[in-house]
C-alpha cells in the first residue's frame, strides 16, 4: 500500500462532513420506571419527580440527563393515585406488563436503564412482621426480558433488595452473572451531615452507634445503611457480620450497663441533633409520643462492634456517632433531611441514580446494601427468636468508595429558604 501524502490527507478532510470532526453529544439514557404505586410522597413520586422536572443538588438547579419513557404500576392507590395524571402530563405510556414497559411494546429491550421502586402499596406482612414488597418478583420479570433479548442495562433497586435473604442474594448473584450494573439502597446516607463529619482514610474505628426513631424493619434498614456508610471505610475494609442480637426496652439498657454497647456514644449521637442539652437517651424524648426503644447489637467478623438503636418517635432522626482509636471525644453527626422532611433526600438520591445510569456504575458499592439487606432480615429473625443469632451468610467483604460527589452539602436547603413545600411533582418550580 502506498503511504498517504499530506496533501491527500488535507484534501480528504476538506470534503469530510463537518459533524464528523466534532464530538457528538452522548445519547440520553431511556429509562423504564417499574414501581408499586404512585401517589404524593410515595417513593415513586419522590424519585421520579427529579427525573421529570428540574431539582436542586447542592444548591444548583439540575436537569436529569435521562428520559423516562415508560411506566409500569403494580398497584393503583385507592386514594390519590397519580399514575395516569403524570403519564398524561409528561406523555409517558403506561404499560400493562413489565415486559411491555421494557420493550415499549416490541420484541427487543428498548430502554437503557430500569428504575425498580418497590416501596409503598397494599402488600401483606409475613409471620416475622416483614413487609412483603414484591421487589424480587419485579426484578425477575425485568431480568427475564434481559435474558431473552441478550442485553443487560443498569438497574436501580430502591431500599433493600428483598425481605427474604435468599432472594436478595439471588438478585445480587444474577446481576453478577449477567453483568447488570446494580445500584440499591437508602436515600439517607446522601443527606447533609450536621456537623460535617469526614473520617480520616483507613480509620481505626473502635465502636459506632446509629440512631433512628421510626418503625422496625422499614427504618431499621435506613439506620443500618447510615451505619455502614461510615464504618465500611474502617481500616482493613468491610469484613461482614458474624452475629446479631435484637433487644428492646429494659433488656436493651441492661446490655449497655453490662458494657455490651456504649451509652456515652449513643448520647453523643443524640447531641448531634439536640446539642449539649440533649435529652437522656434512656428517657422518653420530650414532645414525642411514647415509643418502646429497641436495638440491634452487631458483631462483625473482624471483631468490630456496632449498635443500631430506635430512640423516640420521629421520621427525621438519623444520627451516627463513632469512637476512633487514640481519641477521647466521640465523633458524631446528624444526617439532616432538609426543610420538607425525608422527601428532600430524594433529590440527592435521584442525582446518584442518574450518575449510575449514565456511567453504568454505582457511586457506592452494591455490597453495602447486600449486607444491610441481610442485617435487616436478621433484625426480624433475632426479634422473633428472642435471642442472639449467628449470621455466617453475611460473610460479605468489600472496600468503601468515596461517594462525596453525590452527597448533599446543605446548599439546596439555603436555596429553598422558607418557600412552602409544593404538592405537585417537582420540588422547585419549572421555568
Amino acid at each position: 500500500m502506498h503511504p498517504i501524502t499530506r496533501r491527500q490527507m488535507l484534501a480528504g478532510l476538506a470534503v469530510a462532513p463537518a459533524t464528523s470532526l466534532l464530538a457528538q453529544p452522548a445519547p440520553r439514557p431511556r429509562v423504564a420506571a417499574i414501581y408499586t404505586v404512585f401517589r404524593f410522597r410515595s417513593h415513586a413520586h419522590n424519585i421520579l419527580e427529579n427525573f421529570l422536572t428540574p431539582y436542586l443538588f447542592n444548591g444548583k438547579r439540575t436537569a436529569s440527563p435521562c428520559d423516562i419513557v415508560s411506566f409500569y404500576a403494580d398497584q393503583r392507590s385507592p386514594e390519590g393515585d397519580t399514575t395516569d395524571a403524570i403519564a398524561r402530563r409528561f406523555n409517558i405510556p403506561v404499560h400493562r406488563t413489565i415486559a411491555d414497559a421494557l420493550t415499549l411494546g416490541g420484541n427487543t429491550l428498548a430502554v437503557d436503564a430500569v428504575l425498580l421502586i418497590g416501596e409503598h402499596g397494599e402488600y401483606p406482612y409475613n409471620r416475622l412482621g416483614q413487609h412483603m414488597y414484591p421487589r424480587k418478583r419485579l426484578f425477575d420479570e425485568i431480568v427475564t426480558v434481559m435474558r431473552r433479548t441478550r442485553r443487560s442495562v443498569p438497574i436501580f433497586n430502591d431500599k433493600h433488595l428483598s425481605y427474604e435473604w435468599p432472594w436478595a442474594r439471588q438478585m445480587f448473584d444474577t446481576c453478577q452473572e449477567l453483568g447488570i450494573p446494580l445500584m440499591a439502597g437508602s436515600s439517607v446516607p446522601l443527606a447533609q451531615r450536621q456537623p460535617a463529619m469526614e473520617l480520616p482514610g483507613n480509620s481505626r474505628i473502635q465502636e459506632a452507634v446509629s440512631i433512628h426513631a421510626g418503625g422496625v424493619e422499614s427504618y431499621d434498614f435506613h439506620a443500618l445503611e447510615n451505619l455502614q456508610s461510615i464504618v465500611e471505610a474502617r481500616r482493613g475494609g468491610e469484613s461482614g457480620v458474624r452475629a446479631v442480637e435484637f433487644l428492646r426496652g429494659d433488656a436493651l439498657f441492661d446490655a449497655a450497663r453490662q458494657g455490651r454497647w456504649s451509652l456515652r456514644l449513643a448520647q453523643s449521637a443524640l447531641e448531634a441533633e439536640f446539642g449539649k442539652n440533649a435529652p437522656d437517651i434512656r428517657q422518653p424524648i420530650p414532645r414525642e409520643r411514647a415509643a418502646e426503644p429497641h436495638g440491634l447489637l452487631i458483631e462483625y467478623r473482624d471483631g468490630f462492634r456496632a449498635t443500631m438503636l430506635k430512640v423516640g418517635a420521629s421520621s427525621v432522626r438519623w444520627n451516627v456517632a463513632c469512637r476512633l482509636a487514640g481519641e477521647d471525644r466521640p465523633r458524631a453527626t446528624r444526617f439532616y433531611t432538609g426543610p420538607y422532611g425525608n422527601r428532600c433526600l430524594f433529590m440527592a438520591l435521584s442525582h446518584a441514580i442518574q450518575n449510575h445510569f449514565v456511567n453504568c456504575r454505582s457511586p457506592y458499592p452494591i455490597e453495602r446494601t447486600l449486607l444491610t439487606t441481610g442485617l435487616t432480615d436478621a433484625v426480624m429473625r433475632s426479634r422473633a427468636a428472642g435471642s442472639r443469632i449467628e449470621t455466617p451468610h453475611l460473610d460479605i467483604a468489600y472496600h468503601a468508595r468515596d461517594f462525596r460527589t453525590v452527597r448533599e452539602t446543605g446548599e439546596s436547603w439555603r436555596t429553598l429558604g422558607n418557600q412552602p413545600e409544593r404538592r405537585d411533582v417537582g420540588m422547585i418550580a419549572e421555568r
